[in-house]
């Protein structure tokens, strides 16, 4: 949005408490404040760090901070919400949790479902990887994890909970009375935000030369024509939990504050030397300016500005500070491999996999450049100790977590010897085509297929005369092509734009899955695709083929070969001589091949037994990737880290097989979308993503529960013996 757009964010709190709107000299960014001499927006590098060293009157440690956050915003009238997963599986289009307003959209933020609590004060862990390669040189400014601390109010034309004034009133309260920060202390620049799908005005309060906070305020939404009103207002917050606790503390870095005895211990473990804490000091006042790589300064002329302003020389000064910045990075990465391995990741090459293993490499690579002989796992295992008070899944999870890291560094060292003949053979291909460069497109396409670094992709081409030259924001490159999902465009039906003219369906297969015939009136025929008032015939959809069987008319019969849904709609799609007669108001029998809907039935709640069995015996990290039923046997595609041996498909076959003989009963019924995540949390999206308001569960008693809209048998003594035929792993 452009600054002729912006409208000056005159509020009332402004003006009661007698804020001033001035224009900062040197961003060009509009601020409000107390003070009448102040000029600068009071944000960093606008203006120097004066934090450091100081801190605030109450020091806060992680836990204290994000407490004291908490309770206050309770003792406001909000309700206090856990943390969702940092795994974003209640989204198509995103992977990673990045903010805490991800766990709202788009349902709650559409206004198609009710918030958990309005108003609501949740304490996030997030994790972004746009900013990877500026861990450590800003000291803390930038991570890859982080705590989004917020309080959100969903505001509706029924119910107005609270807007703009309100939300910087509860900022301010909170800063003064909570962290006890002077009101004339702090700044409040305007701004713009916009992620998700929405967009809103935004203000930015500053304290000594750090921005603690984003105040959105979202009231438009993205459509292909641009934004529009949202007919919903909400309130979107969020408050850097490290950042505060940094504030409060004044330490050099983030990461003293954060990560306390850890940094001693990382810095012992990895053979680093803390520079002199003067020095330290007087860097981390001026780190902000490392900023400047966003707007296309290059690292090493922003270390020389650093280095004129400290007197020194910029070689003594990359001596000093270049071993403690690699160590800050690997404590920020092991602490998000942490919380992506517990919550469910498991490393691959595509989607969250992808990123989680981008951020295991980095941090080995990091590694080989301190040339630290520490096993990533050591360093992961003191993160979940560490962690693990605060966040007790962690410690649940971490002989799984212990093992994916260890497998994965063995898989990368091998990746590494595989890359050195294959570079090696690249190189001596452009050293003969007289080509004597190796293109940044072509260094992300090998680290993007091959796995390769860049640095090795540079060391091996160097020995054959041919350059690389490393962006200094490579990882961030990469990252950014994976961080989003690009959801397959559905398959679209010849018929979508046919069937409007028809009531929608009822689905008899729902009421009754043993119903195998039924009566029903015809609204009309397309081509070969009957359309029926009521059917029990099941459509083809997730993995389940369709039914087929007969419509009969006045003794005439049509085959069923192929049952679909389309908008709502179930078409039949027939064969027979005479479709004419299939005419409007006609009544038909439907006759359902009973087999082979027995059958698929069967193997569908077999599906469900057999994943929570692998659940079972390979760890909570097992995720459903795709099945298909059949009617003699079945697929079903799980996530997991390594190949399954034989003894653990032994013991996958042997509970399932055990919970058939126990005849448990198998549950259909349908929630309300946010009830059913309430009641049984994100694991119900097995199947993937389910895109409605309104959500049909499986549930086989306390053995397994899902989303899902297939047929089903009453109880699992009805699926009969099960038996796993084999089992593959393919390729990551």
């Amino acid at each position: 949005m452009g600054e002729t757009e912006r409208k000056p964010l005159s509020l009332e709190f402004f003006k009661e408490r007698g804020f001033i709107r001035k224009k900062c000299p040197v961003c060009g960014e509009y601020f409000w404040t107390l003070d009448p001499n102040r000029e600068l927006c009071g944000e960093a590098p606008c203006e120097p760090y004066s934090f450091i060293g100081k801190g605030l009157p109450r020091k806060f440690s992680m836990d204290e901070g994000r407490e004291a956050f908490l309770s206050f915003m309770e003792s406001r009238g909000h309700t206090r919400v856990s943390r969702y997963p940092v795994l974003a599986k209640w989204r198509d289009d995103l992977f990673l949790t990045s903010a805490s307003i991800v766990d709202f959209q788009p349902y709650v933020t559409a206004g198609l479902i009710p918030p958990p609590a309005n108003p609501l004060t949740i304490s996030q862990p997030c994790i972004r990887l746009k900013d990877m390669d500026k861990v450590g040189p800003t000291m803390g400014r930038h991570l890859t994890i982080f705590e989004m601390m917020a309080h959100h109010a969903f505001n509706t034309p029924k119910q107005e909970i609270y807007w703009m004034n309100r939300t910087v009133e509860l900022f301010h309260e909170y800063a003064t009375e909570v962290l006890g920060v002077k009101d004339e202390e702090i700044t409040y620049k305007e701004g713009f935000w916009e992620g998700g799908g929405n967009a809103g005005p935004d203000v930015e309060p500053m304290i000594a030369g750090l921005e603690v906070a984003t105040l959105v305020f979202m009231n438009l939404k993205e459509t292909p024509s641009g934004y529009v009103e949202m007919e919903n207002r909400i309130v979107d917050t969020g408050y850097g939990l490290e950042r505060i606790v940094w504030l409060s503390q004044g330490t050099p870095s983030a990461f003293e504050a954060v990560y306390e005895r850890l940094v001693d211990v990382f810095l012992d473990r990895l053979g680093v030397r803390k520079p002199d804490q003067d020095l330290l000091e007087s860097y981390s006042k001026l780190s902000s300016l490392m900023i400047g790589i966003e707007k296309g300064l290059k690292r090493e002329e922003i270390r020389k500005k650093i280095a004129r302003k400290l007197d020194m020389n910029v070689l003594d000064l990359e001596k000093e500070v270049s071993g403690l910045e690699k160590v800050f990075a690997v404590l920020d990465h092991t602490k998000a491999i942490t919380f992506m391995l517990a919550d469910g990741a498991v490393p691959s090459n595509v989607q969250e996999g992808y990123l989680c293993r981008l951020l295991i490499r980095r941090s080995l690579r990091i590694l080989s450049f301190l040339e630290a002989n520490v096993p990533l796992s050591e360093l992961v295992a003191l993160q979940i100790d560490h962690w693990g008070r605060s966040f007790p899944e962690l410690k649940e999870a971490r002989e799984r977590i212990l093992e994916i890291v260890d497998l994965e560094e063995d898989r990368y060292h091998k990746t590494i010897e595989k890359g050195i003949s294959l570079i090696s053979r690249m190189a001596k291909r452009l050293k003969k085509e007289k080509k004597g460069e190796i293109s940044t497109d072509t260094l992300i396409e090998l680290y993007d297929s091959h796995g390769i670094p860049p640095e090795i992709v540079s060391r091996v081409a160097a020995d054959f005369g041919v350059s690389v030259r490393i962006p200094e924001n490579f990882y961030e490159m990469v990252a950014a092509r994976h961080e989003s999902a690009q959801p397959k465009p559905p398959e679209i039906s010849p018929y979508v734009d046919k069937v409007d003219a028809y009531p929608k369906t009822e689905f008899l297969y729902y009421e009754d899955p043993y119903q195998l015939e039924f009566k029903a009136k015809v609204l009309g025929v397309i081509d070969d695709a009957v359309i029926l008032d009521k059917t029990a015939f099941y459509p083809e959809g997730g993995g389940q083929p369709s039914d087929i069987g007969y419509l009969t008319l006045d003794g005439e019969r049509y085959e069923v070969t192929f049952v679909e849904k389309v908008k709502d709609r179930i078409l039949h799609h027939v064969r027979g001589s005479d479709l004419n007669a299939l005419k409007p108001g006609a009544v038909v029998t439907g006759a359902i091949q009973k087999e082979r809907r027995l059958s698929l039935m069967r193997h569908h709640t077999a599906t469900h037994v057999i994943l929570a069995s692998a659940k079972m015996v390979l760890g909570d990290h097992v995720w459903q990737w795709g099945a298909q039923k059949g009617e003699e046997e079945s697929r079903l595609d799980i996530s997991h880290y390594k190949s399954i041996s034989k003894e653990e498909l032994r013991r996958i076959e042997q509970i399932a097989n055990d919970a058939v003989m126990k005849n448990m009963e198998v549950r259909t019924f349908w929630l309300p979308r946010h009830e059913a995540e309430r009641k049984y949390g994100f694991v119900i999206y097995q199947g993937g993503l389910v895109p409605v308001t309104t959500i049909r569960i499986v549930e086989i008693d306390d053995f397994n529960v899902q989303a899902c809209g297939g047929t089903h048998v009453q109880r699992t003594g009805e699926i009969g013996p099960i038996k796993i035929w084999r089992s593959k792993r393919i390729q990551d």
